[in-house]
């Protein structure tokens, strides 16, 4: 469906000095996936997206959507292929003088849509978003969460095959982004649309994402299924952004105390649900004091990290150690004298 060869974007700066936006990113989208593209700001994530819709041309290598090289397009056929992208953008983009019906026919209008056309998909689009109520509004008088529905109603108007998504949930509070995603995810299935999600907030790609491409300074460091790459990072810059998203320090007088095992235990797939922790307590004669934890569900897959601080006699936390390290990813003593 769209696909990246050896993909390169460089442009010269204020100052005159050339800026590698993208490094020779390779990689291939299939149709009907939501795939995300996350990293820090600065990486090259909007830069790579909007070379699918030659808004950014790249400077080295191509970007090929249906087996189209689009930078050969140009003038009508350049048009033509550009309604079959829809965009969601950040800050929204509606214009404010126009209602939320006549914002999502504005993009039919301009697509060359007859009337008789808009006048039936617009309610259509307008009821599927969850605004069919808000038609005859206008853009001021809507929350955040309802503009970025119209938005994505506009963006899907003319049938696109591929929905980009630009940052798309980054001004919103966490219960409306899981209302928007929840909707993607809807039009994803509906659908079939192809769906590319540019984001710095990991937690969007954990929950509507399949695959994932992790961009640093314009490359391509790491991609994969979410899962994978969420679970089993292999670069450095992947294993530091998310580090962060499981926030599980522990205060020093915890760390510092070398009598007690601290123990990081790392589950990953069906043994997370597995009682694990219990049976410990139960074959071996230690108490086990639970200090922080989380377990999530990665595309329904679990895994979870659990801090643990265990108390008894050497050769029992011995044995019940070698236990836990058999039977979970990966179980580690976190306050282990240097």
């Amino acid at each position: 469906m769209i696909k990246f060869d050896k993909v390169s974007v460089s442009f010269s700066d204020k100052k005159d000095h050339t800026v590698n936006a993208v490094r020779n990113v390779s990689f291939e989208i299939g149709k009907g996936e939501i795939w995300g593209i996350v990293g820090t700001s600065g990486a090259g994530k909007s830069t790579l997206l909007r070379t699918v819709n030659q808004l950014q041309l790249p400077t080295g290598g191509r970007t090929i959507v249906d087996g189209v090289d689009i930078s050969s397009l140009s003038g009508k056929e350049l048009a033509k292929f550009r309604h079959s992208i829809g965009m969601i953008f950040q800050q929204f983009n509606l214009v404010s003088t126009k209602t939320v019906a006549q914002n999502v026919a504005f993009a039919m209008e301009i697509a060359g849509r007859s009337q008789e056309e808009i006048k039936q998909r617009v309610p259509e689009l307008l009821e599927l978003v969850g605004l069919a109520d808000r038609a005859d509004v206008y853009p001021n008088t809507l929350s955040g969460g309802q503009k970025q529905r119209v938005g994505i109603a506009r963006a899907v108007a003319n049938n696109p095959k591929i929905l980009l998504c630009d940052e798309a949930t980054s001004a919103l509070d966490p219960e409306t982004t899981n209302d928007v995603l929840e909707l993607l995810k809807k039009i994803n299935v509906k659908f079939g649309i192809t769906i590319v999600l540019i984001t710095h907030e990991l937690d969007v790609v954990k929950k509507i994402c399949q695959r994932v491409a992790v961009m640093n300074k314009g490359e391509v460091v790491e991609l994969g299924e979410v899962f994978d790459v969420f679970t089993k990072p292999r670069h450095e810059f992947t294993k530091t952004l998310l580090s962060h998203t499981f926030d599980l320090d522990l205060p020093e007088r915890l760390t510092q105390d070398h009598t007690k095992p601290l123990v990081r235990i790392v589950y990953n797939g069906e043994k997370a649900e597995d009682s694990i922790v219990s049976n410990v307590v139960k074959h071996y004669a230690i108490d086990v004091n639970i200090l922080h934890g989380k377990i999530e569900y990665i595309n329904d897959k679990p895994f979870g990290i659990l801090i643990v601080q265990l108390i008894g006699a050497q050769d029992e936390l011995a044995q019940g150690l070698d236990y836990l390290s058999k039977n979970t990813y990966r179980t580690e003593v976190i306050n282990e004298r240097n």
